[in-house]
């Protein structure tokens, strides 16, 4: 047994190379594709802000949840099929792993279409149902069009960018975000400021890179490494597509959860705003480039997570607790010890933070530095958090993996972001964000503990332990 192992983990350098080096290799790539992809809504905060003002900064953060929407198919098919093409091919099952990538292809392709065909149809509802005030709704409207219309391709890049990971060429899949980015960088200056396009110049620039990108990604077909994609894996097996959604299934529900934190989050902002000095318009806006700056920082812990979760998922799928017990302390560390330099940042420099996104009045200054320091005040411990959720989704554990996921974003957010603001008025809602911090990693801190020991009794029988996480997945 042990000698079957070890002949496996020699055929993949996952199984055998310094887990320090491979971590450099997977997550550093991953965090510039990750903190690429979180610039893509950041950019356009950047350049609205500035060319058109902060009512334009309401529109895209009423169309945010729809992109988070767009980012949760890609993840619920990208990771699910990250996580089962690392685990089989810790088998040796390369043909199983082929299917897999193949399915979920078609998958990322068929969710994306249907999701761009359900937005443009409901597309007014849902800027209402996001919180769209009447001054905020024309620019909503005029940015969700064009939005929507990337969001096949927007799908296909998030689900491609990790399996290309997984498949043991991170390079790639970084480059692939770049080059989206840099497109949208360099258009959305000239589509507003030169052109005069105002919101839709910007969302033009946005899906112009994400076309590009996907085209990018697509090329990688005939590259795959550990690999070889056949036509006939690209049709649907439900058992496959049934297996890559359970892995996956965890991510979906943690994006999922931003959704609808976003849509009630506008809505308390909207209504406890108009009671208050500030106005609906101010907190709206204010929010949501509080959250769009903690997404660009997450994105960053994202990505040394997602980098280590082929690592994880190799080695505990070989059976080899070791060097699965150290990736996870690697991760772990490395995440914290991001968030600490956030932390500072926020509590320190919230004024450079947010000049970025340009100045508007004194009112809306005041409230956006309250918004940054107090909605973020325990981000501290969010790396935590995502590290143990990616943990147990690489391991293939979904059920724990998504306790952990939506503790923060349903659990104790959602409740908190309607109770606390009954009190405190509209800083109730930015109170929500350290407690629903606080309580989620408590909760996840507990689960780790209590699983510990269940997770790596089996060391000496690694070939049933995979066999056992594949057929329960």
């Amino acid at each position: 047994m042990n000698e079957t192992v070890t002949i496996k983990n020699k055929e993949n350098p996952l199984g055998y190379e310094p887990i320090g080096k491979l971590m450099v290799k997977f997550s550093i790539p991953s965090i510039i594709a990750m903190v690429v992809n979180a610039l893509y809504n950041i950019v356009d905060q950047i350049f609205i802000g500035r060319g058109v003002g902060f009512l334009g900064n309401g529109a895209t953060n009423v169309i945010l949840p729809l992109t988070m929407l767009v980012i949760a198919l890609g993840l619920l098919v990208g990771d699910g099929c990250a996580a089962y093409l690392s685990l089989h091919l810790g088998k040796g099952e390369k043909e199983k792993a082929a299917k897999g990538v193949g399915n979920a292809i078609t998958l990322a392709i068929i969710l994306g279409i249907v999701l761009a065909v359900f937005s443009i149809v409901l597309l007014e509802p849902l800027c209402r149902l996001f919180g769209a005030t009447e001054n905020i709704l024309p620019y909503a409207l005029d940015y969700g069009r064009i939005i929507i219309i990337g969001i096949p391709f927007s799908v296909i890049n998030c689900a491609l960018s990790g399996i290309i990971r997984a498949d043991g060429s991170p390079r790639y899949s970084m480059m692939g975000m770049i080059m989206g980015c840099v497109v949208n960088i360099i258009l959305n200056p000239l589509f507003i400021f030169g052109l005069h396009w105002g919101v839709t110049g910007s969302a033009l620039a946005t899906i112009i890179g994400q076309i590009l990108n996907s085209g990018y990604y697509l090329l990688y077909l005939k590259r795959f490494k550990s690999i070889n994609v056949k036509k006939a894996y690209f049709r649907l097996k439900s058992g496959i597509v049934t297996k890559v959604c359970s892995l996956g299934i965890s991510s979906f529900i943690t994006q999922i959860a931003v959704v609808a934190m976003i849509a009630i989050s506008n809505n308390v902002m909207v209504k406890y705003g108009a009671m208050s000095v500030y106005g609906a318009d101010i907190p709206i806006t204010t929010m949501g480039i509080t959250m769009k700056v903690n997404q660009l920082i997450m994105a960053i812990v994202l990505g040394i997570a997602t980098g280590a979760q082929p690592i994880l998922g190799y080695n505990y799928g070989a059976g080899n607790m070791a060097r699965t017990k150290k990736t996870l302390k690697i991760m772990v560390v490395a995440s914290t010890v991001c968030m600490a330099v956030a932390f500072i940042a926020f509590q320190g420099f919230p004024n450079a933070i947010l000049s970025i996104f340009g100045t508007k009045s004194e009112l809306y200054t005041e409230f956006a530095v309250k918004c940054l320091r107090i909605f973020l005040l325990f981000c501290i411990l969010n790396g935590f958090q995502m590290c143990t959720g990616i943990f147990f989704q690489a391991i293939g554990k979904p059920v724990q993996a998504t306790l952990v996921s939506v503790s923060r974003q349903i659990v104790f957010i959602i409740p908190a972001t309607l109770i606390l603001p009954i009190f405190l008025g509209v800083d109730g809602a930015l109170w929500a964000g350290p407690v629903a911090d606080g309580l989620a990693f408590i909760l996840s801190a507990t689960l780790l503990t209590s699983q510990w020991k269940k997770i790596f009794h089996q060391e000496s029988a690694p070939k049933a332990m995979a066999e056992s996480i594949l057929q329960n997945s």
